[in-house]
């Protein structure tokens, strides 16, 4: 069986409309993540999937790097897991908060139900538990933010089984093995 490698692509070797991206996403983040870069392997994919990522959701940020915290964790991720700590602490988490957030809880009630309903939605490929969807709803959530929960467990599943399967390197500080 031949294993493809993945090599993270330069800026000379995307397309004009990817090398415009990585001209931006170098002065907002002072560097193109390897991931992005990897998304660029397709002419189109990384603006449709910056566009989807950026649009408005009823979420918080806070609430958004929970999820994509505990999903990369489920997904077993190293590179979103090491992404997601660094842009979880800038959003205000402690690394206390982060760890338990991996492991699947919170203390704070309303983001624990958060955190649970998206490990089961990730873990059972979209099916959840009754107990979890109904702490959910109890804790103030809406049907609109079950939606907008579901679009993020989609965003970060994609990001996990890109970087899954490619396997480019890391470039964040890595997320220590819990």
């Amino acid at each position: 069986m031949t294993t493809v490698q993945f090599n993270v692509p330069t800026r000379e070797e995307v397309a004009p409309a990817n090398q415009a991206i990585f001209d931006n996403l170098q002065k907002a983040l002072s560097f193109v993540p390897n991931l992005y870069a990897t998304i660029a392997y397709s002419e189109n994919g990384l603006a449709r999937f910056l566009a989807y990522q950026n649009a408005k959701t009823s979420l918080s940020n806070k609430e958004k790097e929970a999820v994509n915290l505990i999903v990369s964790q489920v997904n077993e991720c190293i590179y979103c897991q090491s992404a997601h700590l660094v842009i979880g602490k800038m959003n205000g988490f402690t690394d206390e908060q982060l760890t338990d957030i991996r492991k699947g809880k919170s203390e704070n009630p309303k983001l624990n139900a958060l955190v649970n309903l998206a490990a089961d939605i990730t873990k059972n490929r979209g099916n959840a538990s009754d107990d979890h969807v109904n702490a959910f709803f109890e804790q103030g959530y809406t049907k609109e933010n079950l939606v907008d929960l579901i679009l993020q467990v989609s965003d970060k599943t994609a990001m996990n089984y890109l970087h899954n399967l490619t396997k480019v390197p890391v470039d964040f500080p890595l997320a220590p093995s819990l």
